[in-house]
């Protein structure tokens, strides 16, 4: 599944080098380190030379990291996330490199250093930040402890994936990721046949037909590999579409379900209200108009009475009940609203796909159809009309 949701935490953890309040850190501490070295090879004659050269490097001294279980919150509420061997895409929140004169350098970075260092340190911590806006793509499951959701890892699920980029960075990223192997893959195959063939004694002519195999083969594959994955893509997002339009049926059919039966909760403490008031008043009324001494309700017998109606019924008050029916209304509205917004977003991701160029050849192919927005005409169950008994 994927959701959405800012982190939130209890008691959050505090990040080691930029001391920030996070559920997730991860730091290192690379030192720099730099040394002359020689070596001995064959010139074009066959005499053994001497050279030196210089190399340097970073190397890392120290690095530590750690997670909690933390919350994600939404519009419609909080799921607790468990981040146990997922895979984290946290932000930067520190980035410095300095020397030994720095307080940083030995504040927080080991006492020893590394062989040839240059005694210059470069430190660097990712986390999730708390409040943070995170995409979550896993597998939901059931609590051990209560009856709730969380999302875990799952060995049967394909990818657990926990980033503070939104769901289109991502895409972007993967996107633009793929076409830059598209075009070094044959860059690189053709390089390599030209440094095999360098070895051989083959002419111009034979070596450039080899050439343009090797790079048609390349992209060949590369271009296999993008219909695949395009198409797989659409798929993917064809289904959410799908499951956008269920989560819109599941709440319609929560209100048509829910919302009767709490009106007629309401109504029956209402009802209820309003006959025990209508016999105190009319006891009342009764003990103040019959005089001492003539027929009619002894006034005694009357304030026992009254007396047990108080006792009995401590609050005749529906106001509370009110006031839940109406957190009700509300709430079920939002979550209709959320439902609806989040398909009409994913329809108009999946719409768009469809019409950029060159996935539409591949939705041509796949015979796909763009998915019509939702409007407030198109919902087949009515309304839930609250009509209180007077």
């Amino acid at each position: 599944m994927e959701i959405k949701g800012s982190a939130e935490s209890e008691r959050p953890l505090r990040s080691y080098l930029a001391e920030v309040s996070c559920v997730y850190y991860s730091w290192d501490i690379e030192e720099r380190w730099s040394r002359t070295v020689t070596e001995t090879y064959t010139d074009s004659d066959g005499k053994t030379q001497t050279r030196t050269r210089r190399e340097s490097g970073w190397t890392t001294v120290s690095s530590d990291s750690n997670e909690q279980l933390f919350y994600l919150k939404d519009d419609c509420g909080v799921l607790r996330v468990n981040p146990t061997r997922a895979k984290i895409d946290g932000q930067c929140v520190f980035n410095q490199q300095c020397g030994t004169l720095d307080d940083l350098y030995y504040g927080k970075g080991p006492a020893t250093s590394v062989s040839d260092s240059d005694h210059i340190r470069r430190f660097t911590e990712y986390a999730i930040p708390l409040h943070h806006d995170l995409y979550i793509l896993g597998h939901a499951r059931q609590r051990d402890d209560i009856v709730a959701a969380e999302i875990a890892h799952d060995d049967s699920a394909p990818m657990y994936l926990i980033s503070t980029r939104s769901e289109q960075q991502i895409s972007s990223s993967c996107k633009l990721q793929f076409w830059v192997l598209g075009i070094i893959a044959p860059i690189f195959a053709v390089a390599g046949q030209m440094f095999a063939d360098s070895q051989l004694s083959m002419d111009i002519a034979s070596r450039i037909g080899v050439y343009l195999a090797i790079a048609s083969g390349a992209l060949g594959a590369w271009l296999l590999g993008w219909i695949w994955m395009a198409y797989n893509s659409l798929i993917d997002l064809k289904n959410r579409v799908r499951q956008g339009w269920s989560n819109v049926d599941v709440q319609l059919k929560r209100r048509c379900d829910l919302l009767p039966q709490l009106v007629k909760v309401v109504e029956a403490l209402a009802n209820h209200e309003r006959t025990v008031h209508t016999q105190v008043a009319l006891l009342r009324s009764q003990s103040q108009v019959t005089q001492p001494g003539e027929p009619g309700p002894d006034p005694q017998g009357c304030s026992k009475s009254l007396i047990a109606i108080r006792e009995a019924y401590p609050q005749l008050k529906t106001s509370k009940s009110f006031l839940r029916l109406q957190e009700q209304l509300a709430e079920t509205e939002q979550r209709i609203a959320l439902a609806r917004t989040y398909f009409n977003e994913i329809a108009a991701h999946h719409n768009i796909r469809l019409q950029v160029v060159p996935e539409r050849f591949i939705a041509a192919l796949a015979k796909m159809k763009p998915k019509a927005y939702i409007t407030a005409r198109d919902f087949e169950r009515r309304e839930v009309r609250v009509n209180l008994a007077k």
